[in-house]
């Protein structure tokens, strides 16, 4: 517990020198205030610069603020993605290449503590910066449109969308614990993208998924979600979650000796 701690302490110094703790959560901000403007403005950007033939008139459907967070989480599920791939693809394979792996592979250290408390500081990271941005967008939601969502269904929806962000994290890092920098977001990028389109062929097939978690947090939102899906999909990403990490424990132990000297 004692290396943990003081790894946990390291990770945090890390990320506040490489801005990740401004950068990122920034990011999943400027989505959030981004997407409920967007459409509420539509219509006036499309008059100002949409060039249609006077007289025309283009009705667009009216949104609601569950249509809202739909949009946001879609914006999520690509750019957020690939902004915590990019963020956390060098968590273990850049110390390795750098050098600075050497100062710590020469003591003996627990793998586990080096592995999970990077793993902790890299989800609660992930985490809150989710939060923040639906947050952001839920203060103009709330003043903008109508029939939003309940609160209790937000922190249901809020706590599914958790779960699934931090399996992307996991996978990640273990990429990261197994492969080169580089690989590692080629990895990491390649079975979250491939996920997804095995879910929009066979998604009706293939319930119990992390890929479904996205689909099952909206259903909160708009009414109520398979509560029996919902509850496999959840294991499953759990079991995969904790294999994944076992996996990185043992690469991180076994590419060790591959630190830059």
């Amino acid at each position: 517990m004692s290396q943990f701690s003081l790894f946990l302490g390291k990770e945090w110094r890390e990320q506040a020198r490489s801005f990740k703790l401004v950068w990122v959560p920034l990011v999943f901000i400027f989505f959030g205030v981004l997407e409920p403007l967007t459409y509420h403005f539509l219509p006036q950007i499309l008059d100002s610069v949409g060039n249609l033939p006077e007289g025309s008139d283009f009705t667009l459907p009216e949104m609601t603020g569950a249509d809202i967070y739909a949009s946001l989480t879609g914006q999520y599920q690509t750019v957020g993605l690939l902004v915590l791939v990019l963020a956390f693809m060098g968590s273990l394979s850049g110390e390795r290449k750098s050098g600075t792996g050497t100062l710590l592979y020469v003591r003996p250290i627990s793998y586990a503590a080096y592995y999970l408390s990077k793993w902790t500081a890299a989800v609660l990271l992930a985490v809150v910066s989710l939060w923040l941005g639906y947050g952001m967008a839920a203060t103009y939601i709330v003043q903008l449109y109508d029939h939003v969502p309940a609160f209790s269904d937000m922190v249901l929806f809020l706590l599914v969308l958790a779960v699934w962000i931090s399996f992307v994290v996991t996978l990640t890092l273990t990429a990261s614990s197994a492969l080169p920098t580089g690989g590692a977001a080629g990895a990491a990028l390649g079975i979250l993208f491939i996920g997804m389109m095995i879910d929009s062929l066979v998604g009706t097939y293939w319930t119990w998924s992390p890929w479904k978690l996205q689909a099952y947090g909206l259903a909160f939102l708009t009414g109520s979600p398979d509560s029996g899906d919902l509850a496999g999909a959840l294991v499953m990403t759990a079991v995969l979650a904790v294999l994944l990490v076992l996996f990185g424990i043992l690469q991180a132990r076994r590419n060790a000796a591959k630190a830059k000297v």
